[in-house]
């Protein structure tokens, strides 16, 4: 390996792709082939991917949660556990029907009329051409998932076991069919659960209607938002403690422009603050009227197709759109005096929360699942603490929703998913599937085994119910239908229960909640631990855009992650979002933030290149033998090894700061505190290695041992020894974070053959810390950047070697200061370097104090003149610029008609130039008096 195969500039996408295709070529992260290469000694690390769409890609909330999983998946690994980290995607109902639905429409077609078994095939044919779109992707991340593990919610396995717990459900009757008030979308044709609904904040009317009440002169007077639906109306309700309608009780209203008489009566439901305190009931279009008309047992008056236009119960209304009846309505009531008055009102709606149209509640035939008993246990193991809820302000939400949880409406009216394994007979009776056997017909999963005959009338004349299951009761199954249940097999014995799940938010209570309850109800175990599907959950932040919104394509402002990886690589991109990913804190993404860690590789890639550049001189000239950097692996791990001579100094404080960081690193990691583990990472490279310990050692192993002051031969050797143990075991901790550049440096320098991903990380000991080397550094650290410091400020040309002093009455800083003499020199870019026990004068020099030391930079004619000369000039165009400034913002005109923004903006460019103008002023005047009273002596 020599110095040439590092490139100078560090190209990220070929290195990438190159890599990404080795490790799923080479299976290296299928834990059979993983231990073949280094046997796990750790026990074992889990997770089943939260399975993307089918219909997806990549965006930046997958390309954060994905990143957090394998810094995990990878860590853990190097760790010595054997790591399964279970791949596959959603079958994902509604998106599909939406997608192909598109399709149809731009060929003039519906699903109605293609077909079911034409529609079918058409999905399958899309997933089988474009439905592996986003592993692509996944592999471009750099995902360390076990490809040949790979599931699919609609494949045979998980179609047995979605039969399966279907089966044992059904026969306990905890899944039943009724007739409730759902959630309905108009556009998608389907129900939808109750978590299926966004509520949006959006502004709407309050309609004041009249209903006249019979047999009197008098009316009530009732508020709705939504007066189409009052055509069905089958009540008007008050609340029984109500004195203002008390009288009105028991009697019959009119109906307005149905003309049908419907009752008055008391309910504790009704809220009297809302509107007038009197409401309309209309059981088949609003939950709680439901509610309300089964114990008054009112009669229902369904008013709208699927389609939610008006149907023929909507009278002369029929045909026309709920919000076209709405203006018909309104217009006809106010025709006749019934119209009180509108009045502005803003409430929550609720949309598809794939479609984003208006739900409509409806009255409708669906299959339920009872929740309460699988609640009980899942509450259980939370509260108790046999699985973590990270951050842990998620507990107390996850545990209100399941305490209040209502029955799962999971039948969907689609064709694309888990067909409800029932049969129904003309005599009304229901069968379900004989058992979970499955036949694969034209290349897909139908079940086996359907039932011969009625079980109530012994029939042999049924039909399978055309509604298929809500896609996410496959996926509540998958922590355990992945690794082969219902059978007991190898991996559901070797990795259940999972060891972590990470997802976002929005699917706690769609997903999570389920997954638990359902780990708990069909694993067949004794104990609770070990029914669980995790034991530790944590939920990560939002990615949003530069100014904190969450991205969404109405605002325009979505990041595709694929843009993001070819323009400053998979490497910075994830490290980007691990530095940012706090607990609990939502992410602001900005371009800076990507740039900087891209030039966070690039800084690394240079100093693998100047190791590789002076390794391959000092093997040329013989300093070192040939593949010194790949013998030294051969003495164990890095943290282990100890070579002769012992180390010097800088290797002691470099050491320590290694195990310092290991154990840092670890513990962060431990606590998904990524953005802590991230920044050590970086201060370590950028600063500690980087900046000071290869600059310090740099005479060392770039000196020409054909010359009279070349180290000698053994300390060379031992500096190269040290230095390549050192940036190793640095490229082992970054690893779970920068796979790809990690993995190519590694190669390059150390092991060509073998991949860093599956070697052992370093473990951190706090008994070998040298608080003493770190306290000793942070001197002498201190000491060359207060005199970097005075040199900025005195504004020398970077160059230019000029003469410092240091001071100090304390004997041992004098003694280290002394030992360390010429790097002190060298890294602050001294002519000389002049210790002193004394204090320093302040006159003829810039001087600034520490705790423990002094530091001055003399002054010298030149300096001086030239600096002034040079402050002058920089003051003359300070004021220039400020009374530029001051004359727009003076400009009534000016700050009328410009932008709020532009003016906000000069007003901030003024005062940061005020400031600067003062410090150059500041100045000016203590050389000026300097100057004066002949305090720059010649040299």
């Amino acid at each position: 390996m020599t110095g040439q195969d590092i490139p100078k500039a560090y190209s990220p996408g070929a290195i990438e792709r190159r890599w990404a295709e080795w490790w799923v070529n080479e299976r290296l992260f299928t834990p059979e082939v993983a231990a073949r290469h280094r046997p796990p000694d750790r026990g074992t690390f889990s997770l089943a991917i939260p399975p993307p769409n089918v219909t997806g890609s990549l965006h930046m909330g997958h390309m954060l949660e994905h990143t957090q999983i394998d810094i995990l998946m990878r860590w853990r690994r190097m760790q010595g556990y054997r790591v399964l980290w279970l791949p596959g995607t959603d079958h994902a109902s509604i998106a599909v029907h939406v997608l192909l639905e598109r399709e149809l429409a731009a060929q003039g077609l519906t699903r109605q009329q293609l077909g079911r078994e034409e529609f079918l095939r058409r999905a399958w044919q899309w997933k089988a051409e474009s439905g592996d779109t986003i592993k692509q992707q996944m592999i471009r991340l750099g995902a360390s998932v076990d490809w040949g593990r790979e599931c699919f919610t609609m494949d045979s396995d998980r179609y047995r076991a979605v039969l399966e717990a279907f089966i044992r459900l059904y026969d306990e009757k905890l899944i039943y069919r009724g007739r409730y008030l759902i959630n309905w979308c108009p556009r998608c044709l389907t129900a939808l659960s109750d978590l299926e609904v966004v509520h949006e904040e959006r502004d709407a009317k309050l309609y004041f209607l009249r209903y006249p009440v019979l047999g009197t002169d008098r009316h009530l007077t009732v508020a709705t938002t939504r007066p189409e639906t009052m055509l069905g109306d089958t009540a008007v309700a008050v609340h029984p403690a109500d004195d203002r309608y008390r009288q009105f009780v028991g009697r019959k209203a009119l109906l307005p422009l149905m003309k049908r008489e419907i009752p008055i009566l008391a309910d504790e439901i009704v809220d009297r603050e809302f509107g007038t305190g009197a409401v309309k009931v209309t059981p088949a279009h609003d939950p709680n009227d439901f509610e309300l008309a089964r114990r008054h047992h009112l009669p229902e008056v369904d008013v709208m197709d699927d389609a939610a236009r008006m149907n023929q119960n909507a009278g002369p209304y029929a045909g026309l759109d709920r919000y076209e009846a709405r203006q018909r309505v309104v217009a006809d009531l106010e025709k006749q005096g019934l119209l009180e008055k509108v009045e502005p009102y803003r409430h929550a709606l609720g949309t598809c929360q794939r479609c984003k149209t208006p739900v409509e509640p409806r009255v409708s035939v669906q299959w339920f699942c009872r929740m309460k008993e699988l609640a009980a246990p899942a509450i259980d193991v939370v509260r108790r603490g046999l699985i973590r809820v990270l951050p842990e302000n998620n507990v107390k939400v996850y545990l209100n929703w399941m305490e209040n949880i209502r029955d799962w409406c999971i039948s969907r009216q689609l064709w694309w998913g888990h067909r409800i394994p029932v049969w129904h007979c003309a005599c009304g009776g229901m069968t379900r599937v004989r058992d979970s056997r499955v036949a694969v017909v034209n290349g897909h999963p139908q079940p086996a085994s359907p039932p011969e005959k009625c079980e109530q009338c012994g029939n042999s004349a049924l039909t399978q119910d055309p509604d298929v299951l809500d896609t996410w009761f496959s996926s509540a199954l998958w922590p355990f239908s992945t690794l082969g249940w219902p059978d007991d097999t190898p991996d559901l014995r070797d990795f259940y229960p999972t060891t972590l799940m990470i997802n976002g938010f929005d699917i706690l209570f769609f997903w999570d909640a389920r997954m638990i309850m359902a780990g708990l109800k069909f694993m067949p175990r004794e104990k609770l631990e070990e029914r669980i599907p995790f034991k530790t959950l944590y939920i990560h932040a939002l990615v949003r855009d530069p100014e904190g919104r969450k991205m969404s394509k109405t605002r325009g402002n979505v990041v595709d992650p694929l843009d993001l990886i070819e323009e400053y690589g998979t490497d910075a991109c994830r490290f980007t979002l691990a530095l940012m990913a706090a607990p609990g804190t939502d992410i602001a993404l900005s371009p800076d933030r990507l740039r900087s860690y891209r030039a966070f590789a690039n800084k690394i890639w240079n100093a693998a290149r100047f190791i590789a550049l002076n390794l391959q001189r000092a093997e040329q000239n013989g300093t070192l033998p040939a593949d010194f950097a790949a013998r030294l692996l051969r003495q164990g791990p890095p943290e282990n090894r100890t070579f002769d001579p012992p180390p010097a100094w800088v290797d002691r404080w470099l050491a320590s700061r290694l195990h310092r960081l290991s154990l840092t690193v670890g513990e962060a990691l431990d606590n998904f505190r990524f953005h802590e583990a991230a920044h050590e990472l970086y201060h370590f490279f950028w600063h500690e290695f980087c900046d000071w310990y290869l600059e310090w050692v740099k005479p060392v192993i770039a000196a020409d041992p054909a010359k009279r002051d070349a180290p000698a031969p053994d300390g060379q050797r031992a500096a190269w020894s040290y230095l390549l143990t050192h940036f190793e075991w640095a490229l082992r901790l970054l690893h779970p974070f920068m796979p790809f550049i990690t993995e190519e440096l590694w190669r390059r320098l150390y092991d060509a053959e073998h991949s860093l991903a599956l070697q052992h990380l370093p473990r951190g000991d706090a008994r070998r810390f040298d608080s003493r080397a770190e306290e000793e550094m942070a001197l002498v650290q201190e000491a060359i950047v207060a005199l970097r410091n005075i040199r900025a400020e005195m504004r020398l040309d970077a160059r230019r070697r000029v003469p410092g002093e240091l001071a100090t009455h304390e004997p041992a800083v004098f003694d280290l200061l002394e030992a360390h003499r010429q790097s002190i020199l060298r890294l602050a870019n001294l002519s000389e370097l002049r210790l002193s026990r004394d204090s320093l004068a302040a006159e003829g020099g810039v001087l600034r104090h520490a705790a423990r030391f002094d530091a001055r930079i003399p002054f010298s004619e030149a300096d001086l003149a030239a600096e002034l000369k040079r402050l002058r000039k920089e003051r003359e165009k300070l004021e220039k610029e400020l009374s530029g400034m001051r004359t727009r913002l003076a400009d009534r005109d000016f700050r009328a008609k410009a932008p709020e923004d532009v003016v906000r903006g000069l007003e901030q460019r003024q005062a940061e130039y005020n400031t600067q103008y003062e410090k150059v002023t500041r100045l000016l005047e203590t050389l000026e008096n300097r100057l004066s009273s002949g305090g720059a002596p010649a040299r």
